[in-house]
């Protein structure tokens, strides 16, 4: 049996005894708030309660790191979604410590890559289309300089309004405490 299969199985369960119940709410987050956090499976359920975040009350994006890598970005773009049509007026970057981006190897996905079949010359095709590998699958040296940099691409966007707030914080995923490298007011 496939995980998919299990999931679908469990799914089909929630809906039928109404186990959605507790979560429903509309799209419009109360708090105002938008949270772009990495997408480590440790932040799932510790980031909302450390925060005091329930259903509801945020628009969290989970990205790699945490980090806005590109201004004209899908990130980007769901940030300024949430602001103009969701009415959000705060963003909160939260990146962790002990963040894999800190050990992200290029070299070494592009192995992984080709050891599972992509072949080196659907890598070269990349790069002679103009696909820059090395500069696209990049970590970071240091979580803090992450979220500095993800706040500082956030705060300078063009199409962002002036009156929203953009705060910076790093967490510590096994005690959930923040340490602040930001604060936008």
């Amino acid at each position: 049996m496939s995980l998919m299969t299990d999931i679908l199985a469990h799914n089909q369960q929630f809906v039928q005894s109404k186990g959605y119940e507790p979560f429903l709410t509309d799209r419009f987050p109360d708090k105002k708030l938008v949270i772009i956090t990495c997408m480590d499976t440790r932040l799932i359920e510790l980031l909302p309660h450390a925060m005091n975040i329930r259903q509801g009350e945020a628009k969290v994006i989970k990205v790699a790191g945490a980090v806005v890598s590109h201004p004209f970005g899908s990130v980007m773009r769901s940030i300024l979604l949430a602001v103009y049509e969701l009415g959000a007026t705060e963003i909160a970057v939260v990146g962790h410590h002990g963040c894999g981006m800190t050990a992200l190897s290029c070299e070494s996905i592009l192995q992984k890559a080709r050891e599972r079949g992509v072949t080196q010359e659907t890598l070269n095709l990349l790069r002679a289309s103009g696909v820059e590998l090395d500069r696209w699958l990049v970590g970071f040296e240091s979580e803090e300089a992450a979220v500095r940099q993800t706040v500082a691409t956030i705060r300078r966007h063009p199409l962002l309004p002036t009156g929203i707030v953009v705060h910076g914080l790093v967490m510590h995923p096994e005690t959930g405490a923040l340490d602040t490298l930001e604060l936008g007011y």
